[in-house]
């Protein structure tokens, strides 16, 4: 577990400093909400399962599962967007090992006027997020207008149309094919046909116009991916609308980035201006978490020692040489653990003793 989360502690460092080049400004917030913040938007959250205490005063509160809507609880109407970065604790049931945890998450929102600036430059800063986690990434991108045009022309309302996006989201054609075995034979026709189209801007966005998704939305997807291609980006950027965020919430963009070696996204996010309606606000909003619980496999691979040095001695060596070896290895930029011998388990690239005051290297098998 330590060098996971030395590896969850170098990411977000990195985010950290990448989030605030572009202006934004760090929220904190407390560990717990009251528990009506989750319960009245549970659909919103990653997971529905809340640990929940009763307060002091009687009050039901929640240790945190989310951050997003504690900032736009505390979020204000008014002019021009406000930028903010966090980097939190969220509490709930890990991804990878079932089981309730605390989960170091990190992230970035934009709230009030958002434009199309405001959403490239979040598509941007996810894509560069993925780049900090591993070069081989993808951030897949989704548009819930064109899929909401095409689900609409089913006619289906209520938990058919909630089983009709599920299927959308796995890619299920066959029970998509039975779902909508009484619908308008040429609208599941276009469904389908969306969504199996998936792949490069190039390759997808002149396949939306045959199958005439709605023109506005098209012409976003377009302007958004040339703008990130424009910054050398382009070959990060897929469009598959199997991406489906919750409806009640999200709106227009929505995404989902991808890392080699970690089967789950681990970066989700986009519009959520039905949100805000929920909330009663009337600004616009869009962003992104990454989840770093997800990236465990990664710390595992990639994280190969627990110190860069082990250096030994004896009980005879002074204290004072000992100090300066020490401090000379870590100067060279080396983290150094001097021992009386090796800890068990402890993992290092270099073994050496201190020999008077000269430091040598140990062979080892």
């Amino acid at each position: 577990m330590q060098s996971v989360m030395k590896y969850e502690e170098r990411i977000v460092f990195a985010l950290r400093e990448q989030y605030r080049r572009y202006g934004y400004q760090q929220f904190k917030m407390r560990k717990f909400e009251e528990y009506d913040l989750y319960a009245r938007n549970k659909d919103f959250l990653v997971s529905d399962n809340i640990i929940t205490f009763t307060d002091l005063n009687g009050a039901l509160m929640a240790l945190k599962p989310d951050v997003t809507l504690s900032i736009v609880r505390s979020s204000r109407d008014g002019a021009g967007v406000q930028k903010v970065y966090y980097n939190e604790n969220v509490y709930r049931v890990s991804g990878a090992s079932k089981s309730f945890r605390e989960i170091m998450q990190t992230g970035i929102e934009c709230i009030g006027d958002v434009d199309d600036y405001c959403i490239a430059e979040t598509l941007m800063l996810a894509v560069e997020s993925l780049r900090t986690i591993s070069p081989d990434c993808v951030l897949e991108l989704s548009h819930l207008d064109i899929v909401s045009a095409l689900v609409d022309a089913l006619g289906t309302e209520g938990a058919a149309r909630r089983e009709i996006l599920r299927c959308i989201g796995e890619k299920n054609l066959h029970e998509l094919d039975a779902l909508c075995a009484g619908c308008d034979g040429a609208a599941l026709q276009r469904l389908k046909a969306l969504v199996r189209t998936s792949g490069a801007p190039d390759a997808v966005l002149p396949a939306l116009r045959e199958l005439g998704c709605p023109s506005a939305a098209v012409a976003q997807l377009e302007n958004l991916t040339r703008s990130l291609e424009a910054m050398g980006l382009g070959q990060y950027l897929r469009i598959d609308f199997s991406v489906v965020n919750d409806m009640n919430y999200y709106n227009g963009i929505v995404f989902k980035g991808f890392v080699s070696g970690v089967p789950s996204g681990v970066l989700s996010g986009g519009q959520y201006d039905k949100l805000m309606r929920k909330m009663r606000r009337s600004a616009r909003a869009i962003g992104f978490a990454v989840y770093l619980d997800m990236l465990e496999r990664l710390a595992g691979e990639g994280e190969a020692v627990d110190v860069d040095t082990v250096l030994l001695y004896d009980a005879g060596t002074p204290a004072a040489a000992l100090l300066r070896a020490v401090q000379a290895l870590s100067d060279g930029g080396q983290s150094v653990s001097a021992q009386r011998a090796v800890p068990e388990k402890l993992r290092f690239r270099r073994l050496c003793a201190l020999v008077g005051d000269e430091v040598k290297d140990i062979e080892t098998a």
